[in-house]
């Protein structure tokens, strides 16, 4: 490795700084560093010096060497074989002819990418250019050549290609027969179909067709979608051609009419394919049956839990009504029995207040209605004593009464019958239940 001293660069000695001038920093040390060359420019000058070419030279082996190894990476790959009958193809019907299938790559169709495009197209000139074939003693033939170069600028040209992929009859896959789907593996059979049909969609990514094992709403979201499938096919690859003659402008709005009445025609006619694709295969489909099975045998289920609750219910309320209706009728025997308890007791104590009272008023007989002791009382005397005591007893409660009868039961002695009396009355005074001089004949 050559070793070379690069010095740092010097002002010019005449060099003065201007008025705005500003320091702004200082220049680092210098670093010793070593530099390695590379690069293609500097391979392409090592090679001509180790093997003595000239410029020339060198680009023409580099040039042939470039083309064997397009040659050797291109037969890396399985090279389709090509049907003589597409080799001797007029280059003029190139509109009908299959260009997949032209650069050798029916196995990616749509799917090729542009690089692939690229690379098949590299090996078909190599192979068919017109003076290679001379070169090697065959005819100057180029009809193949110019559909090779057809079918390039076709599918190079994204606009051109959407329109040649949307009639690309070698990318269908036609659906398997009743019988094969029935006796086959249904979900293997199916799936490339509508992988197939899945590649038109302007919705994507297209849900798969799935498996027995696919959920419900997997296989609801691939049926829903399909038939609402949206399809970007417009059919234009197959429009008759329009006349460029100017002076022909009533026959060129005839073409133009009639390939858009044909493209509406064939976009019908396509949707109607589908959904007759999509019938067949939804009446084959197990999962279907499978999920209509699972679905009335959860509706019998809930319509068994929904009788069973029905009738628990019915057997709770009726078991309910039975208890209500004896608890009423225990109720209604004890109210009854309460009632006669109350009225029993009622009586009692109304006979114990008749009783109280006879007792109250023979007191007051004892007492000799309250008369001074030695005389008999007067009529007067007795009604006007009666009159209190009666007074006495009705502003009295039932308990008070048994009490004074209680205190009076068994005297005899006047003074001590009239005290009672007037402690009575007294009270009555001061609970005001009756007015004081009321009772004169008690106090």
């Amino acid at each position: 490795m050559a070793t070379k001293v690069l010095p740092l660069p010097v002002l010019p000695a005449d060099w003065t700084a201007p008025k705005d001038f500003k320091v702004v920093g200082a220049l680092s040390k210098p670093v010793t560093r070593e530099i390695e060359a590379v690069g293609p420019h500097f391979l392409a000058h090592a090679r001509r010096k180790r093997y003595k070419r000239t410029f020339s030279e060198d680009e023409r082996i580099q040039a042939a060497e470039n083309v064997k190894k397009v040659e050797d990476d291109d037969s890396a790959e399985t090279s389709e074989p090509e049907d003589p009958v597409m080799l001797s193809r007029d280059a003029k019907d190139w509109k009908n002819q299959d260009h997949y299938a032209v650069l050798g790559i029916t196995k990616y169709r749509w799917k090729a990418t542009e690089e692939q495009i690229k690379r098949a197209h590299r090996k078909k000139v190599l192979k068919h250019h017109p003076d290679k074939k001379t070169a090697a003693g065959g005819t100057d033939d180029d009809n193949f050549f110019k559909c090779i170069q057809k079918a390039t600028e076709v599918l190079l040209d994204p606009v051109r290609r959407r329109q040649y992929d949307s009639v690309d009859e070698g990318a269908n896959r036609d659906p398997p027969s009743k019988k094969e789907s029935q006796k086959g593996n249904f979900y293997k059979l199916w799936s490339p179909v509508f992988a197939a049909e899945g590649r038109f969609s302007t919705k994507q990514p297209v849900p798969k067709f799935g498996d027995e094992n696919s959920s419900k709403a997997e296989v609801e979201e691939f049926y829903n979608f399909f038939y609402k499938f949206d399809s970007w096919r417009t059919f234009e690859y197959l429009d008759e051609d329009v006349p460029d003659d100017n002076e022909s402008r009533d026959q060129k709005r005839h073409v133009e009419r009639k390939n858009n009445n044909a493209r509406k025609k064939r976009k019908t006619e396509d949707s109607a394919r589908l959904r007759k694709l999509l019938d067949t295969a939804l009446d084959l489909d197990e999962r279907i049956r499978k999920f209509k099975q699972a679905e009335h045998a959860q509706k019998n289920k809930r319509r068994l839990d929904k009788e069973a609750e029905q009738k628990r219910a019915a057997e709770e309320a009726a078991k309910k009504k039975e208890e209500d209706a004896k608890a009423a009728a225990e109720k209604e025997i004890a109210d009854k029995a309460a009632k006669a308890d109350s009225k029993k007791a009622k009586e009692a104590a109304k006979n114990a207040v008749k009783k109280n009272k006879r007792v109250i008023r023979a007191a007051v007989k004892y007492a000799n209605y309250f008369h001074a002791a030695g005389a008999d009382a007067s009529a007067s005397q007795i009604d006007a004593a009666l009159n209190d005591v009666d007074a006495m007893i009705a502003a009295s409660e039932p308990e008070s009464i048994a009490a004074l009868t209680a205190r009076l039961n068994g005297k005899k002695d006047p003074a001590e019958i009239k005290a009672i009396f007037a402690d009575e009355a007294k009270k009555l005074v001061d609970d005001g239940k009756v007015k004081a001089g009321d009772l004169k004949t008690c106090t």
